[in-house]
């Protein structure tokens, strides 16, 4: 086709330059669809109507291409923003992961951290525009939020959510939503994606087949709430369905889920994408579809607009068949075509720069002075201080000996979450606590224990005992590819690997480019001592190594970044053949070989170096390279990402004990993504504090809080149980005995704990409407700071039904207000509570408000009966007149 001066100029347009134009008449337009000015749903039906068959098909999957011959570029809708830009080449800024922001109970928080992503999120998309770069991971779509419930502890993913309540996982996820999208009449700034819809909490090792069974009263209680919030309320552009099935039918296949609840009572308006692979699984997996042209065909006709396949098997490559044999007319695919390019028009994509604001945001924004202090302040504000008997805490900053232990002390990546991604300045728990004392005070760190295993690894460097042919270091030989076929681009010699190239447009070799390649690195290892030893991969995406031939690290098949470590006894001048092999397929290249020393935990000899200390800090917890997606993991209570047990792994208790015996105050410091058991913790040691995985600047964000230059109020967004015995099977989905609405039992730390370095007084609580249904009701409370320091508080609102026959949650919080007081400040706090905040399901699942007695609790946690009798939480007999309200 002719390249017409129009189409230079929309090619230029969307890589980021400046459109070609006649002066004074604006843009050039061949087709309808490419002029700004008329109607977007009138350039996007003459855009598709240009489209053939086969071009639309192209068009449903997230790895689209372009379309020359009408200018079209190629788009990969995939695209991931949990706790800030991730998964991206560049370096961007890091908040606490989902559930550590959800502990801050701040939605002004995160909708700034939420326009802070978004605002970063665009000025890289464009600056892989502007470089010719349109792969996964550089667009405008993102595949966020996790608004599932975290139903049990045991679930890996949890981490992603915003805990196990569905209002506040609503309202921070709302929060993201208008954060993301922005403000403006026309454009979209990016999209946000609610998901997994719905039913979705686990367990990982049986997502692809599992089938969720429940209530009519428990899906609309617990599971779709939230998912109501985003979708009605706040307008969510995405949704992504689930890969599970749900009463017998797939997630992105179900009658009630899609058809009935998402487009006909919701009228949802965006586009649904598949979870990644997952409609693979009607034909695979859930055996609901026979072929894969059947099962393109009933997704689609349940409204999943787009398929995610993380491989070259895309389900949907077979509309084309599902045409031809009938089962869908391509009217019917032009309904999902449409979708998806409704949204790229919105999002600025075929328009001027000078039109769409948010193209114009510049680079400088990434990581400027402004994000990292709020991802500072957010990773503060979601630290949870459980427990601090005889004020334990804060420290001095003048003691003369702090000795700090543990797993998580100093890992940086640890403590990003999964998800995430790298930011420039990472600062570990280890780091902050030497940041914060003076130069008189003695930091001693012992990492002491692994995650599970009483056995740690101190760094070696292997490199100056690697040679080949007499020369130091690895051989190198280069293959196009990623399978080392062929004759090598270039060999040459490495000292060492420890390799981060950034984008595809870098080399990993002159002449060879840092993707789809492959890569074998030959040295022989000559060990200077007799010892045990472990050696270590870090790689992204596919290695092996080989030892003497013999293949001891497999991870050949994999996608994405993992580590890995092989564990040998070497024996002194005795040399080892090492072959490690990698590939490459796209993004970013990252490869680094090291090895570590193992050496198992000596109790006689930590005691040794912490007995004079002034006080002991253990950074203990888990990891989420433990918990997670999907993992391959071999470590005692963790199985497939998911937790068998949530328990503080033994190891750490144990290190715990032996620095307990020591006579020293030890404060137990948690990185986690859920709910750690700590009932020996809980009984014997003095202070408690939970830092989740708190971002780039967590260890800031902790040393702060330890040394008192921060008062942490940060709030637990699930329940602390003190053993996984207290709750139902893990793949039992009723909510029955499960989350602080429906559990009976005693917690060791309940949902909405927190402690502060001050102390807080409610008064006055007042109804201030008259409380009829159907009408909103008004409520006021004062909160004063009765103690020295200034702090803030987090005001929490539960409703309760008291006189309720059948099925309810014990209580339900309804309204939260996090504040700032100084000492003596008194501060009046309203909240306004909507009648269907007032309502209650039937057995029917039926949503009704009726004219009955319903309690209102205010206070900074749950009215448990021990804080409403000490006037910590106080409570307001609420009569509702009226005829019965029902609700959607």
């Amino acid at each position: 086709m002719k390249l017409t001066t129009a189409l230079l100029g929309l090619l230029l347009l969307t890589s980021g330059a400046q459109p070609l134009a006649t002066p004074g008449s604006g843009p050039v337009a061949e087709f309808p669809f490419q002029n700004p000015d008329l109607p977007i749903d009138q350039r996007v039906d003459d855009l598709v109507g240009r489209l053939t068959l086969p071009e639309k098909v192209s068009q449903m999957l997230n790895a689209s291409p372009g379309i020359d011959r009408l200018g079209i570029p190629a788009y990969n809708w995939w695209n991931e923003a949990l706790h800030g830009v991730a998964r991206t080449s560049l370096k961007t800024t890091v908040f606490p992961q989902a559930i550590g922001m959800a502990a801050t109970f701040d939605q002004a928080a995160m909708l700034r951290m939420a326009t802070i992503t978004s605002d970063e999120a665009r000025a890289v998309h464009h600056e892989f525009a502007r470089r010719g770069e349109r792969g996964i991971y550089q667009g405008l779509t993102f595949w966020t939020p996790n608004i599932n419930i975290f139903r049990d502890p045991r679930w890996g993913r949890g981490q992603e959510t915003y805990g196990e309540d569905p209002y506040l996982t609503g309202q921070l996820g709302a929060a993201l939503v208008r954060g993301f999208q922005g403000d403006d009449p026309k454009y979209m700034k990016v999209t946000a994606c609610a998901k997994h819809f719905a039913v979705h909490s686990g367990p990982e090792s049986s997502r692809h087949v599992f089938n969720a069974q429940i209530s009519d009263y428990d899906l609309w209680d617990t599971y779709l709430p939230a998912f109501r919030d985003l979708i009605v309320d706040a307008k969510v552009a995405g949704v992504m369905c689930a890969y599970n099935a749900y009463a017998g039918q797939p997630c992105c296949g179900s009658d009630k889920l899609m058809n009935e609840i998402l487009y006909d009572k919701w009228k949802f308006k965006g586009y649904v994408t598949s979870d990644c692979d997952g409609i693979n699984d009607f034909w695979q997996n859930h055996k609901t579809d026979p072929d894969a042209a059947t099962a393109a065909a009933n997704a689609v006709l349940h409204g999943t607009d787009l398929e995610c396949a993380t491989g070259k098997l895309f389900t949907y490559n077979s509309l084309l068949e599902s045409v031809q044999r009938k089962l869908i007319t391509e009217q019917q695919l032009d309904v999902s075509v449409k979708r998806l390019y409704k949204l790229r028009f919105q999002l600025g994509m075929f328009d001027p720069v000078d039109r769409v604001k948010y193209a114009r945001i510049p680079m400088s924004v990434v990581e400027s002075a402004p994000h990292q202090a709020h991802a500072l302040k957010m990773a503060r504000e979601s630290v949870v201080l459980l427990k601090n008997d005889k004020n334990t805490l804060p420290l001095r900053k003048n003691l003369k000996k702090i000795a700090v232990l543990g797993p998580n002390a100093d890992r940086e990546d640890v403590q990003l979450g999964n998800y995430n991604g790298f930011a420039t300045d990472i600062v570990t728990p280890l780091e902050g606590i030497r940041a914060k004392v003076g130069p008189g005070t003695e930091v001693v760190y012992i990492q002491g224990v692994d995650y599970a295993s009483n056995i740690v690894y101190e760094p070696l460097d292997i490199n100056k005992s690697l040679a080949h042919n007499g020369q130091p270091g690895f051989q190198a030989e280069y293959f196009k590819g990623t399978n080392l076929e062929g004759k090598a681009v270039v060999t040459r010699q490495e000292a060492g690997l420890d390799r981060y190239l950034a984008n595809v447009k870098m080399e990993v070799a002159p002449g060879l480019p840092a993707e789809n390649f492959s890569a074998r690195y030959q040295a022989t290892f000559t060990p200077s001592s007799t010892e045990e030893l472990a050696l270590q991969i870090n790689g992204d995406d596919g290695y092996r190594l080989f030892v003497d031939d013999k293949l001891v690290i497999d991870a050949w098949q994999g996608r994405g970044f993992s580590t890995n470590q092989h564990v040998l006894n070497v024996t002194a001048g005795q040399k080892l053949n090492l072959r490690l092999e990698y590939l490459q397929v796209d993004r970013r290249t990252i490869l680094k070989f090291t090895g570590a020393k193992v050496v198992p935990m000596n109790a006689a000899n930590i005691l040794a170096r912490v007995k004079d200390a002034d006080a002991i800090v253990m950074v203990g917890g888990i990891s989420p390279k433990l918990e997670g997606e999907e993992m391959n993991v071999k470590v005692p209570g963790f199985s497939g990402g998911d937790r068998t047990t949530i328990g503080l792994p033994q190891v750490q208790t144990d290190l715990l004990k032996v620095l307990h015996s020591s006579g020293k105050p030890v404060v137990l410091a948690l990185m986690t993504g859920s709910a750690i058991a700590t009932p020996w913790e809980a009984a014997n040691l003095p202070a408690i504090v939970n830092t989740w995985y708190g971002g780039q600047a967590a260890g800031t964000a902790l040393a702060d809080v330890l040394f008192g230059d921060y008062n942490p109020a940060g709030r637990l967004p699930v329940t602390f149980y003190r053993s996984e015995t207290q709750l139902p099977p893990f793949d039992n989905y009723d909510m029955k005995g499960r989350t602080y609405r429906y559990f009976t039992g005693e917690p060791l730390f309940p949902f909405g704990h927190g402690l502060s370095y001050t102390t807080f007084k409610y008064s006055n609580l007042k109804v201030l409407s008259k409380p009829v249904t159907g009408q909103p009701i008004r409520v006021s409370v004062d909160v004063q700071n009765t103690g020295a320091r200034a702090g803030d508080e987090v005001v929490q609102l539960y409703v309760r039904h008291p006189g309720a026959s059948g099925r309810v949650a014990r209580h339900a919080l309804e309204g939260f207000r996090r504040l700032n007081l100084a000492p003596g400040a008194r501060q009046t706090v309203q909240f306004t509570l909507t009648p269907r905040q007032l309502s209650r399901l039937t057995e029917q699942a039926q949503r009704v408000e009726n004219a009955e007695k319903v309690q209102l609790f205010v206070g900074g946690g749950q009215p448990l009966a021990a804080a409403v009798a000490a006037s910590k939480v106080l409570k307001a007999d609420v009569l509702l007149t009226g005829k019965p309200v029902v609700m959607d």
